[in-house]
């Protein structure tokens, strides 16, 4: 695994950063930032011989840098969000996801609303939430936006809360689908870019 990787998971655990957040920063699943994290620090003999988890680090800063081409690609999401049916407001996951939503929720002429996953939470019975500064999805169509897929879990867990307030997920559309899903809890996925691992 890339050393420059395994140097910023430890800078930003001594940030404070979660586990999720830092899995979210680095664009990799949670046991690869464990992986990262564990690297990082003063490590026994047996944890440096521990394997790396198999996972694809994903670096779109040259997209996030940009608003024009964000714009683009939010347009294109928006696109593949239309062919779900009328969308009534726009969930973006945090913290990727909501650049995308703010910016699809423009074009499909919706309401925008934040998702805050377990995986950011650090009080122990904590769920998901939407949050309340933004749009209601109780009782609306929603779509799900994030910036990538990397087991579905967190996906999932949205369309979970989203359901128990009432709400129709429509869709989950992301930028990169790292596990190749059609579906989460029976909701379609639609993304950019999936990535394929051969054997």
């Amino acid at each position: 695994m890339n050393q420059k990787l395994i140097e910023k998971a430890y800078e930003l655990r001594s940030r404070g950063f979660t586990t999720g957040e830092i899995a979210d920063e680095l664009n990799v699943s949670k046991d690869t930032a464990r992986w990262l994290i564990l690297q990082g620090t003063d490590k026994t003999k047996e944890q440096s011989q521990e394997k790396a988890p198999v996972d694809f680090a994903i670096n779109w800063k040259s997209l996030g840098g940009s608003s024009t081409r964000m714009s683009y690609v939010s347009a294109a999401m928006a696109d593949m969000a239309l062919q779900h049916g009328d969308v009534e407001v726009v969930v973006g996951i945090t913290v990727s996801g909501i650049p995308f939503a703010t910016m699809m929720a423009e074009f499909l002429d919706a309401d925008m609303a934040v998702f805050h996953p377990i995986k950011h939470r650090k009080e122990e019975d904590a769920r998901g939430a939407v949050s309340s500064n933004f749009a209601s999805v109780e009782g609306k169509r929603v779509i799900i936006v994030d910036d990538v897929i990397t087991s579905g879990g967190t996906v999932g867990e949205a369309i979970k809360v989203f359901r128990s307030l009432g709400a129709e997920p429509l869709a989950a559309v992301v930028l990169i689908d790292k596990k190749g899903l059609q579906e989460v809890e029976k909701v379609p996925v639609e993304s950019l870019i999936r990535v394929s691992r051969l054997g």
